[in-house]
């Protein structure tokens, strides 16, 4: 699924594709249509009972955290491996796999860990169902598929896009979309969504749940891949915002994440089973490093 906060870059003064299309535009009804479908499957995407193992690096200015994640029935499980590129020390291995352990044994907890998780994905399916009216969109050409980016190498479909002054956020979750300009990639062949690439070129507010604002200047470039089976999944996330939180306490994102090593795991698959993954491709892992294979605790 197509994670979201959104923000984006420049936008021509030419044709721009309303609804987003012009009808002056040359193609503005099939970009749009385009734009529709593509919006269309990354929320359909949402539904789809298929989970994976993957994992993660996180850079940000304090350093770098890599980690495991196991998506399963009723919860994301996630275990840190590595700070700055190092292994974990084993007194720190096991606290991790003390916390995770007594998770699984807190149905209170879990519930709350899935409620928060299915939250956060509402807020990025609102998003993404507001992309299609909430911009005004242009052609710009296409580019080459690369590693990371799109399906089997597709030839991509690039488009400007800017705020559609029509549009009326109907709630604080898309209010941030009034200040977004940028690039939306897609691939034509699957009609899935590459890339998003944007910068807010004014302050907004934002909602889910508190009070804020975000700065102009914020930058985000978000881009996703297909993984197999006809899954796709995020393969990087850069972020660089700052603003208010409550209207009084400073708010700083900066990082930039990349996302790997993708393999399905079984349907039904528990938390508690989740977490037993976790430790044994923990456990390959650190035999890896002792064998003296390849660096394990980057993400590929």
């Amino acid at each position: 699924m197509f994670l979201l906060l959104a923000c984006w870059t420049k936008f021509s003064k030419a044709g721009n594709i309303a609804g987003g299309v012009s009808a002056s535009e040359p193609g503005a009804a099939s970009i749009l249509a385009l734009v529709r479908t593509a919006a269309a499957n990354e929320v359909a995407a949402n539904n789809s009972s298929m989970k994976h193992m993957f994992r993660s690096r996180k850079q940000t200015p304090q350093g770098s955290q890599t980690r495991l994640y196991v998506e399963t029935e009723q919860a994301t499980a996630a275990m840190t491996i590595a700070y700055n590129d190092k292994s974990l020390a084993p007194d720190q291995l096991r606290n991790e796999e003390t916390r995770l352990a007594e998770l699984a044994a807190s149905p209170e907890q879990l519930s709350r860990k899935h409620a928060q998780e299915a939250e956060n994905a509402q807020h990025s399916l609102a998003i993404m169902k507001a992309m299609p009216e909430a911009f005004l969109y242009q052609y710009d050409g296409e580019i080459a598929g690369k590693d990371g980016v799109g399906g089997n190498g597709n030839r991509l479909i690039r488009l400007k896009f800017r705020p559609n002054s029509a549009y009326r956020p109907p709630s604080h979750v898309e209010q941030v979309l009034v200040g977004m300009q940028g690039f939306l990639v897609i691939d034509p062949v699957e009609k899935r969504i590459a890339q998003i690439d944007g910068t807010l070129f004014k302050e907004v507010a934002f909602g889910w749940g508190i009070l804020g604002h975000l700065d102009k200047g914020g930058h985000f470039l978000v881009e996703q891949r297909d993984v197999g089976n006809d899954s796709w999944e995020i393969s990087q996330m850069s972020l660089a915002f700052t603003g208010k939180i409550l209207l009084f306490k400073s708010l700083t994102i900066k990082s930039d994440e990349t996302f790997g090593d993708f393999r399905r795991v079984p349907d039904g698959t528990t938390f508690a089973q989740g977490v037993e993954l976790l430790k044994a491709e923990e456990t390959k892992l650190a035999q890896n490093r002792t064998s003296g294979m390849n660096n394990p605790v980057r993400s590929h």
